[in-house]
């Protein structure tokens, strides 16, 4: 899983306890907004750029022109267990 860079190292376990639904087989349980008590453990596997995007600013005629790219900082996570109590 791939999310918005953490303040976290390599091998940190993470515990996300926002968590907006869960589903197991048939049973499917919807927050509103979020599940009470339920929480997500995670291990960070690694800190990491996303994708290159590019801005590109043009206004015709009168020979302006930009580009520039970027690279987002990301956190990649491998969910451990999913916990609800």
């Amino acid at each position: 899983m791939t999310v918005e860079k953490l303040d976290a190292q390599e091998g940190d376990v993470v515990e996300l306890d926002q968590v907006l639904l869960i589903s197991q087989d048939d049973d499917v349980t919807i927050g509103a907004p979020t599940i009470a008590g339920a929480k997500v453990i995670t291990e960070v596997e690694r800190q990491a750029k996303d994708k290159k995007i590019i801005v590109f600013k043009y206004k015709p005629k009168v020979r302006y022109r930009r580009k520039r790219g970027h690279r987002q900082p990301v956190t990649e996570l491998r969910v451990r267990e999913i916990v609800h109590a």
